[in-house]
């Protein structure tokens, strides 16, 4: 039975009018427990709290809203959320912080249930007349703490943890079962081992000491409450968007991109410019804000100058663009803080700040995040150490944000740190596979081998015999999602083409941890020297990557196509089993349609005769296989698919898996072929399940670039005499094969990166979210699109062979097991993955720069002649130029002006130097003017410039060019083949590591012994840079060329 109260709530109006609202409030007797103790048959329906802990832990209403980091832990077992709680987080800390709290419930690897006690007739306690809202919260969760321990019959402990020491001493000695201590003595007694928490505790404590500012001054106004804000959007005063600060500019230029909102038309296109941090409002880099447009006689142009050293800003109207619709932010929709890595600035005996100074102002790794207060006695110990911090709170009356550290990542410029902070910096989180994961894993070892099930032979179509499969990957490629196969039927009337892709959902059960671990990290994440994959490596490197000679589950597609039109007569999705003949890399798929002789490893047992035999065998369908993926080319060519230009490098390595050189990828047509019959699949696929789930599929969409994003390629391919149309992808394909430079194929090259960097994002989208005009893929000139060839990478791809598995079920009369994602959490699940690809794209990005710079940093630029290189140039600015080095695959800024306001003055031998003058900007170049006469650098000329690092103590380091000559560059280095240099780039970076460890050794022999505390929490518990080095052997290190299993061919899927 139910039983109601009257319960009385005070609230605010939108007018800000205080109300009384009297509402009923039911109990009931059975509300669910979540525990597997339970002994009273509760209807607990969801995941539970396992039995064998030593006990549970119900935090307080104030240690979830102060704390929530800390019960973000997965070590810390056994937690109870109450309602009580739960809602009190939601009134005074918002939106955010409680639905972190509600993916913590939601996800199976957290140990945390929500427990509704407000419903519990026994535990449900009313608000005595007189008590704060906060000593009544607090008696709630005990009461909830107390029916537990009763509940479950004492059979376990109930620990409640709080802050409030009165409520300490008030309830601890109550009763026997049940325990209230602080948060502190919690740690120190159950998790005193977890020394991570107790940092975190320890940073959070002192950041909620000195929460209240010093300062009552404002700073900044106030933001506009959010009702306002909404109106305001609604009637079109205000505009909403995401801030994006500039890399270059970060203290004076920040755009608000709107594209993607929901605002009332008005006559801004997609961004509005916001030009200094009091515009700024408080809005960090990420958050979604609202803006207000300024009056036009206020519009600003965007800074045009380079930014020497990423530097000092350089201001003044000369320097910009036209103005452009410029606002002030006005309110905040949505704050999107992360984690930020930071590093400390340097005490100097001058400084006004005391040495035991606790708060300190800490400076962001990225450029683009404002300096960070934070409270911290470390900082003397950790002056040369990276940190990883979280912005609290920003006031009104505060220059900067407020924050706290979380932890030490180790020694600013140790190859391990560095590559840390680029992954915290892009929020990739990727922990080792935990033991409730892998025990999902099926066993393959000597003792116990895998083996096809007799089952899945009888419901699968075998391919083992009938078919001729063989894959085609990058050398050394472990993860092989897809294989091939094509045949002759009908008497040579009919060609079988057959993609078979790894069946990586057979072994990946939907909702089990394995599978929330990959959709959390979406894609297998690829940097310069190492990759963390999505799937466990008995899966991704073993029984679901299709190696060569050993029976594998698949998901085929198989086409029957007319031998002379190759026009398709029937298609057959389905689930296979198929046995690959060959493993071969490109280069030997290569060898073999050049009709060179060549060993393939499979055949080297077999006799001559039957040798010959297998040989012709595997070359007749390799030169099918170029037949049909011609075809397939030349149909997307006469669509309009473009062909884009994608600087790929990778690693070469020997039998031992010893790096031999880093080396450009040679284009070759095998990459083409296997690319055009994956895109092939990609897109029957897609067809076959937007057809059979309309409104509930994954596809992906390439919405075509802005016209006004191809500015700066027309106006550079008109300086070389060329006229590039951009009104649709045939045009723009069609002028890009027509611009070419038979003198220089750089410049052809250039215009093709330059229409990349123009191009827009491919996204997956849920076909329910976007009208099917938007389904088209712009890249590839096709109507529908998405990824099915790499689910052992790719979590789309994972998503995909679910819904194609449902709808090849429907056509076959069988019950869907279990329902498909609804549209909205299907959108939700593709927003997800691209947010995570574009994430991975920039680590890897970061990645190689980063070793980029480790290899010239110890080098001398004015003696060492790998550091002088050719260079093109791309792009003019109003004081320099922008260039790419191809011999090492960089650009970067080449400035004609320097700070002291000398020009590059070139002399009658081409050589450089600076000298007092004046420089000028022109359409197509630019002149410097000196007492040496007049010099000009014109777009595509080649110079020769010295490659130096600029360092940076807070930031990542950056490449610097300087020209030396304006004439290009040629020596006998440059003439020798490029993967030389590259070699000795590998060498270089792990010599120059070794000894960076080696003199931190003696460094740490010579330093005085720190206390316990200064100890703990300067270690870093990741691991050493020593151990990288010793496993250094054992990595794929650029398996940036297994990443690339479909991107190998960067210039066609460049854009998928």
């Amino acid at each position: 039975l139910l039983q109601s109260r009257s319960k009385i709530l005070h609230l605010k109006s939108c007018r800000g009018r205080k109300v009384r609202v009297v509402r009923e409030h039911y109990l009931r007797e059975r509300v669910s427990c979540y525990s597997s103790l339970c002994q009273a048959d509760c209807a607990n329906d969801s995941k539970v709290l396992p039995g064998d802990l030593t006990h549970y832990m119900v935090p307080d209403a104030g240690v979830v809203a102060d704390y929530l980091e800390i019960l973000e832990f997965r070590e810390l077992q056994g937690i109870v959320f109450t309602q009580t709680a739960c809602q009190a987080v939601q009134h005074s800390k918002g939106r955010r912080q409680y639905s972190r709290i509600r993916n913590l419930l939601k996800d199976p690897r957290h140990d945390c249930v929500l427990f509704a006690n407000e419903f519990q007739e026994y535990s449900y306690c009313a608000r005595e007349k007189g008590e704060s809202q906060e000593k009544w919260q607090t008696r709630c969760v005990y009461s909830a703490a107390v029916w537990y321990y009763n509940h479950l019959a004492g059979m376990i402990n109930i620990v409640m943890i709080t802050e409030d020491l009165d409520a300490v001493a008030r309830y601890s000695s109550l009763n026997s079962g049940v325990y209230v201590i602080s948060v502190k003595d919690y740690l120190e007694n159950f998790w005193e081992q977890l020394r991570a928490a107790h940092e975190l505790y320890s940073s959070l404590s002192q950041a909620l000491q000195e929460k209240e500012s010093e300062c009552t001054e404002r700073e900044y106004t106030e933001h506009l409450p959010a009702e306002v804000l909404g109106a305001g959007v609604k009637s079109g005063r205000y505009i909403k968007g995401m801030l994006e600060v500039s890399k270059h500019h970060p203290q004076n230029e920040a755009s608000v991109l709107t594209h993607g909102f929901s605002n009332k038309k008005t006559d801004v296109s997609s961004s509005v410019l916001v030009c200094d941090s009091k515009s700024r409002n408080r809005a960090v880099h990420g958050d979604v804000v609202v803006v207000e447009l300024l009056p036009k006689s206020e519009w600003r142009g965007k800074v045009t100058a380079l930014t020497e050293g990423q530097g000092e800003e350089k201001n003044g109207e000369d320097n910009e663009s036209k103005p452009l619709p410029t606002g002030r932010v006005v309110g905040i929709h949505q704050r999107n803080w992360r984690d930020y890595v930071v590093t400390f600035p340097l005490r100097e005996g001058n400084q006004s700040q005391s040495r035991n100074s606790q708060r300190i102002l800490s400076v962001p790794w990225d450029r683009r995040i404002p300096k960070i207060r934070i409270s911290t006695q470390q900082a003397d110990a950790l002056q040369d150490h990276r940190v990883v911090v979280r912005i609290d709170s920003w006031e009104s009356t505060s220059l900067y944000p407020n924050g706290h550290s979380v932890r030490v990542l180790g020694r600013a410029g140790e190859l391990e740190t560095e590559i840390q902070t680029i992954l915290i910096e892009n929020s990739i989180n990727v922990l080792p596979f935990s033991d409730a994961q892998l025990r999902e894993m099926p066993i393959n070892s000597p003792e116990k081998p895998w083996s096809v099930d007799p089952a899945q032979v009888l419901e699968r179509r075998d391919l083992r015999e009938s078919h001729l499969v063989f894959s085609i990957d990058p050398r050394g490629c472990e993860d092989v999602d897809d294989t091939l196969s094509v045949r002759s039927l009908n008497n040579g009337k009919v060609l079988e083409l057959g993609v078979h892709i790894a069946d990586v959902t057979h072994f990946v059960k939907e909702g089990s941890l394995t599978d929330l671990e990959a959709r959390t990290r979406a894609t297998t994440y690829y940097l310069a020297d190492r990759r963390y994959d999505m799937l466990p490596a008995v899966l991704s490197a073993d029984l679901c990557s299709l190696l060569g000679g050993v029976d594998r589950y698949a998901m085929s597609v198989l086409w029957e196509l007319d031998a002379h039109t190759f026009a398709v007569n029937k298609v057959w999705y389905g689930r296979t089993l198929i046995r690959s003949s060959y493993q071969l890399h490109y280069e030997l798929a290569q060898t073999l349609l050049n009709g060179e002789q060549v060993e393939v490893p499979e055949l080297a047992k077999l006799d001559t005769k039957e040798k010959d035999a297998k040989l012709a065998e595997l070359t007749q369908a390799l030169e099918m296989l170029r037949l049909v993926a011609r075809h397939l080319r030349a149909q997307r060519d006469r669509e309009g698919a473009l062909e884009l230009e994608g600087v790929e490098v990778r690693a070469q390595l020997d039998e031992e898996r010893n790096i031999t050189a880093l080396v450009p990828r040679q284009p070759l047509e095998v990459h083409e072929t296997v690319a055009e019959c994956m895109i092939y699949a990609n897109h029957w696929v897609a067809r076959k399940i937007q057809e059979t789930f309309p409104y509930q599929a994954l596809l992906r969409r390439h919405p075509p670039p802005r016209e006004e994003f191809f500015s700066e390629l027309v106006e550079s391919a008109a300086a070389k005499g060329f006229t590039i149309k951009t009104r649709s992808n045939k045009a723009l394909a069609d002028s890009l094969n027509q611009a070419v430079d038979l003198d220089d194929p750089l410049v052809n090259r250039l215009l093709r990166r330059m229409a990349t960097h123009a191009m827009s994002q491919a996204l997956y989208f849920s076909t329910g979210a976007q009208p099917q005009d938007q389904y088209y893929h712009y890249g590839l000139a096709l109507d529908r699109y998405t990824h099915f060839t790499s689910p052992i990478r790719r979590y789309a791809d994972i998503v995909v062979h679910r819904l194609l598995t449902a709808a090849i079920d429907m056509e076959n009369g069988v019950v869907p097991g279990k329902a498909l994602a609804s549209n909205k959490d299907l959108e939700e699940t593709a927003q997800h993955i691209n947010k995570k690809n574009r994430a991975a794209k920039r680590a890897q990005k970061l990645s190689t720069e980063l070793f980029q710079c480790l290899y010239f940093k110890e080098r001398d630029p004015e003696t060492e002649q790998h550091c002088v290189a050719d260079a093109v140039i791309y792009s003019i600015r109003d004081d320099g130029v922008l260039v790419f080095v191809p011999e090492y695959g960089v650009n970067g800024p080449v400035y004609m002006k320097n700070r002291e306001n000398q020009v590059v003055a070139v002399g009658q031998d081409g050589r450089c130097e600076w000298q007092s003058g004046s420089v000028r900007r022109h359409t197509d170049h630019i002149t410097t003017t000196s007492a040496l006469g007049t010099s000009s650098f014109r777009l595509f000329d080649h110079i020769t410039v010295r490659i130096s690092v600029h360092s940076s103590r807070h930031h990542a380091d950056s490449l610097h060019l300087d020209v030396i000559s304006n004439k290009p560059h040629h020596s006998a280095e440059s003439q020798q083949p490029r993967s030389q240099g590259h070699r000795q780039l590998v060498q270089e970076v792990v010599r120059q590591a070794e000894e960076a460890h080696q003199q931190a050794q003696e460094k740490a022999a010579q330093r005085p012994k720190l206390s316990k505390e200064e100890r703990e929490f300067c270690q870093s518990k990741t691991p050493n840079l020593y151990s990288l080095l010793e496993e250094v052997r054992e990595l794929a290190l650029m398996d940036l060329q297994t990443s690339q299993s479909y991107s190998h061919y960067s210039k066609i899927v460049i854009l998928q």
